[in-house]
């Protein structure tokens, strides 16, 4: 608590009854608004005769008539301190006087005693004047008198007594000052007084600043902007530059010829300024017949005949006067004089004219007569004729009997397609000085013949359709241009016919004949149809008609629209196929080799492999590009005797597409001894023919038949008991040998699926019987590299499958 003191400015006066609980004395006290908090007013407990000791038993209470707590007692000492700063505009802001009470009661319990405190809140100069308006704009004639009286808004400051506004000061003004008078409630008012005449045309506009000063300490003060606007009145009259002005003119001036402009100027503004121009009646009727006079521009302009045989000059006499409430006006005169010239023009007659020729129209066609006249005579009457643009395809032919008619004629070829319409100026001169000349303008309009074969954007059209479209696809737009009009520019496609193998481009392709969209009616497979090449023509619907056509070349394009199928390991039972292998393999042995298809082309046929699963990965390897699966180490006691390999194949196409194969390895502890000594029977083979594919059907026949004898030939020979201690030849047997002579690597197998490796094997190759196969036989399947490196057993074709068989119960 700020430790001030406040000592009362009035004295205390209490007057208490002896009579509890009544209180009926006033105690007062004054302070300063703005005081901080904290700050003591004054020892109630003293000045009210009450022990401080005793406030802290006896319950004190504050009551102040007011919505907010400013003061408060502490109970220790007595004193009345403040805890809310106050303003003594808001606790009094009515200014019917100067005085500003704060009406508290000070409530003791035990016994009940009530006290009365008026607080008196004195004013502080802490409000500086302010106008409600900060910027007044006075409209004053320019005519009005000194001592004239403007009312200004007055300022206000909520401070009283010597805080609130003391005066009032003008700044600095030859025209104007200021008069302070105060109401009978003490509020100043002021005035603006007109001191010296004002002149709207030396200065419009004063611009004043009134300055509102209180009397406080320190001084505070506040401005207004005050501007006077001079309101012009009439007192200027208009002005020309010269009392008399001088033109010369020649003869025939054309109409709205400009002669002069008049500016009378009236140094007014407004109405007062607005001048308008006439002729007075010293001007003849004659005068004002051959010129006009623009009255609010003061333009004199030509608007009849000057004729130098008729006057030689002209006098106008001219007034300007405003438009004020009473009117002023200014005087001048305009004498023009005429200049003699050449001033009858030649003129140009046609005759004869066609307006409308066809294009066709032979060279030297007679287009018009024109006859050329002067009403002048000698020099000034001399006229010639001559064509204003001189690359157009027409001339002028003299006429040899009368030297003033000419025959307009046809020069060149005409073509409407360059320009439809020619506009053929011919302009007539004399010989006069100055020269006079004339012009008239011929049209010569042409009609179109179907002259011109429609042309195509483009000579040739390659046009690229993925397949799979959809039937009835928009495939492009051919359209064609004739420069022609009318029906020799109307158009018509269609297809020029064509067959391929027994099929019609129309049944396969449409064109809008109309508007040459070309459309497609089926849906292509780039796996049956690549490219179609055909003729587009366009006709015109001329007499007779002209037509050209344009190639179109169609490509489709492939699609990753077919999956690959995976043809070796040949799978009887689903996607999984069961293999033996000996334990002794060998490291780097050919176990199997997966071979899939795609019917796509180019990257979308390019199949790589990888393993999906395997068993034991150090174990296996597979070649990405041609499936073989090798051995990358030889089997160990540890390796467990089934191994299952997952082999992916997958095309190059987005989004890939790809099949699986599942391979079920079981190792066994005796080989299958290989066979070598094989004949070779060569065979051509085409797989696509009807022949091969009646064999391979025969052959697959065949190879299930012979699968169904070996299964029941193993379960007989299972049930019989065996002292040899190798195991008999299963039907997934694998034996993988080296051959140099036969191939990179062999595959030995009962299985029939090497039908399969050579539908995948021969599609561009040859396959290679070495040995007819017996019943009951296995089969050796050898893949040739597709290398140049060829053994000399091997020939130049890019793959090669050779098949032997053997019988399973012969020895090498």
């Amino acid at each position: 608590m700020q430790k001030g003191r406040i000592s009362p400015s009035f004295f205390a006066v209490f007057v208490l009854s002896g009579i509890w609980p009544a209180a009926l004395g006033v105690t007062r006290y004054s302070i300063p608004e703005e005081l901080e908090r904290g700050w003591v007013v004054a020892n109630i407990a003293a000045d009210l005769g009450l022990e401080a000791g005793g406030l802290a038993q006896r319950e004190v209470k504050l009551d102040i008539f007011h919505n907010k707590k400013y003061l408060d007692v502490n109970k220790n000492t007595g004193e009345l301190y403040i805890i809310e700063k106050m303003d003594r505009e808001n606790l009094c802001p009515t200014k019917t006087t100067n005085s500003c009470f704060l009406k508290l009661d000070v409530i003791i319990e035990s016994p009940l005693r009530i006290f009365n405190i008026e607080l008196e809140i004195k004013d502080i100069n802490d409000n500086a004047p302010h106008f409600r308006r900060d910027r007044v704009e006075l409209d004053v004639l320019e005519s009005a008198t000194p001592g004239e009286r403007f009312s200004l808004p007055n300022a206000v400051d909520p401070d009283v007594d010597v805080n609130t506004i003391k005066t009032y000061k003008l700044s600095v003004s030859e025209q104007f000052t200021i008069e302070i008078q105060t109401g009978s409630d003490g509020t100043k008012y002021v005035d603006l007084v007109l001191t010296k005449a004002l002149d709207r045309e030396q200065r419009a506009v004063h611009n004043l600043i009134l300055t509102a000063v209180d009397g406080g300490v320190p001084v505070r003060s506040g401005t207004a902007n005050i501007i006077v606007r001079v309101q012009d009145t009439n007192d200027n009259a208009p002005h020309f530059d010269k009392p008399i002005y001088t033109i010369n003119m020649t003869e025939n001036t054309p109409f709205g010829t400009r002669v002069i402009k008049l500016n009378a100027t009236d140094l007014d503004e407004g109405a007062n300024a607005d001048i308008i121009y006439s002729f007075t009646l010293y001007t003849s009727e004659k005068t004002q017949d051959v010129f006009s006079l623009n009255p609010s521009t003061g333009e004199i302009t030509v608007r009849g005949t000057i004729d130098y045989e008729d006057m030689k000059f002209y006098e106008m006499h001219v007034e300007a006067k405003d438009k004020g409430l009473h009117p002023l006006q200014g005087q001048c005169r305009v004498v023009v004089h005429v200049t003699d010239m050449n001033d009858n023009y030649p003129e140009i007659t046609i005759q004869s004219v066609k307006n409308t020729v066809s294009e066709n129209t032979p060279v030297g066609t007679v287009i018009a007569l024109v006859g050329i006249s002067d009403k002048d005579t000698g020099d000034n009457g001399k006229v010639s004729l001559a064509i204003h643009q001189p690359y157009q395809p027409f001339i002028l032919n003299k006429s040899s009997e009368r030297p003033d008619h000419y025959e307009l004629i046809v020069s060149e070829p005409l073509d409407r397609e360059r320009l439809a319409e020619y506009d053929v100026t011919l302009i007539v001169t004399d010989s006069g000085v100055p020269a006079l000349s004339d012009n008239e303008t011929i049209s010569v309009h042409l009609l179109d013949i179907n002259d011109n074969e429609p042309q195509f954007s483009q000579s040739y059209y390659l046009i690229r359709v993925t397949e799979n479209n959809a039937p009835g696809s928009l495939l492009s737009s051919l359209t064609a241009v004739d420069p022609d009009l009318h029906e020799n520019q109307y158009l018509v496609y269609f297809i020029v016919e064509r067959e391929i193998a027994n099929t019609s481009m129309s049944m396969l392709f449409s064109i809008n004949p109309e508007n040459g969209k070309l459309y497609a009616l089926k849906t292509f497979d780039y796996e049956i149809e690549k490219e179609f090449l055909f003729h587009i023509e366009a006709r015109d619907s001329g007499v007779p008609p002209l037509s050209s056509n344009v190639t179109v070349h169609i490509i489709i394009v492939d699609q990753n629209d077919n999956t690959p199928v995976i043809v070796s390991p040949w799978r009887a039972h689903g996607s999984v196929v069961e293999e033996k292998i000996p334990r002794s393999t060998d490291k780097g042995s050919l176990v199997s080799k997966v071979i899939a298809i795609d019917g796509d082309s180019v990257l979308n046929s390019r199949i790589t492999y990888q393993f999906l699963q395997v068993t034991d990965a150090t174990l296996f390897s597979l070649d990405q590009y041609n499936g073989e699966i090798r051995t990358m180490r030889m089997f160990s006691y540890r390796d467990p005797r089934l191994q299952r390999l997952v082999v992916v194949a997958k095309d190059n196409g987005e989004p890939a597409l790809s099949a699986t194969v599942t391979i079920k390895l079981s190792t066994v502890e005796t080989a299958v001894k290989a066979y070598s000594d094989m004949t070779e029977v060569p065979l051509e083979y085409d797989i696509f023919s009807d022949l091969n594919l009646y064999l391979v059907i025969g052959l697959g026949s065949v190879s299930f038949l012979l699968l169904i004898t070996v299964l029941v030939t193993i379960v007989l020979k299972c049930q019989k008991p065996k002292s040899s201690k190798a195991a008999p030849p299963c039907r997934n047997s694998v034996i993988s040998e080296r051959n140099s002579t036969i191939a990179d690597s062999t595959l030995v197998s009962n299985d029939a699926y090497w039908y399969s490796m050579f539908l995948a094997e021969t599609r561009k190759g040859k396959l290679v019987v070495r040995q007819p196969a017996p019943k009951g036989s296995r089969y050796i399947v050898s893949s040739l590299p597709r290398s140049t490196g060829l053994t000399e057993t091997s020939d130049s074709a890019p793959s090669t499958l050779q098949a032997s068989t053997t019988s399973s119960n012969s020895s090498t």
